[in-house]
């Protein structure tokens, strides 16, 4: 090979090409109703779990998956709030468990029997304790496919995103939406 007339622009493909990159969209309240549904008649309580918990805690997918048993519960009782160390930051954020969730919550914990230092949501692998962030983007992608939409337009962000948005929407309130994602910085918001 002629090192003078080979250019490496000519053999390199970008990674992204061909591929949507940026922000990925929240999802809107009747793609969540369908969702819920959806998972509901396909007795699919893993997923609601998982779904309902994201939308609910708008955390990271890395720290969604690694949550236990006893970061969301009391004894016996899914809490109505919980805390979390966010492995990005560091910094602690805290969110609202709604009734929906703690119910669906409680099926999936009952239904697996998952003791309080048990993951949230365990892996079937034996090197695994809980489902990576991997597969847990792979059920988002599946879930947002199977009510119609377009795949590349939704990640396992959208769930973080979701209330939030619902939530600037009727209120217009940055500060707020910078706590309740636990945003150092307020540019990072939106």
């Amino acid at each position: 090979m002629d090192l003078l007339t080979h250019s490496p622009k000519e053999t390199h493909v970008p990674w992204n090409k061909g591929k949507l990159i940026g922000q990925k969209a929240p999802l809107k309240l009747k793609d969540i109703w369908a969702i819920r549904i959806h998972l509901k008649m396909a007795n699919r309580t893993r997923d609601l779990a998982l779904f309902n918990l994201a939308i609910d805690s708008k955390l990271r997918g890395c720290d969604l998956v690694k949550l236990r048993v006893r970061d969301i519960s009391h004894g016996d009782h899914i809490a109505r709030r919980a805390t979390v160390m966010q492995q990005k930051t560091q910094q602690p954020v805290q969110f609202e468990i709604t009734e929906q969730t703690r119910d669906t919550l409680s099926e999936w914990i009952k239904q697996v029997g998952l003791t309080a230092s048990d993951y949230l949501f365990p892996s079937r692998y034996p090197d695994s304790p809980h489902i990576k962030t991997r597969q847990y983007a792979r059920i988002v992608n599946g879930l947002v496919t199977e009510i119609g939409l377009d795949a590349s337009d939704y990640g396992t962000h959208s769930l973080r995103r979701t209330k939030v948005f619902l939530i600037y929407r009727r209120t217009k309130n940055l500060r707020a939406i910078q706590l309740l994602l636990g945003h150092t910085k307020l540019e990072s918001t939106f």
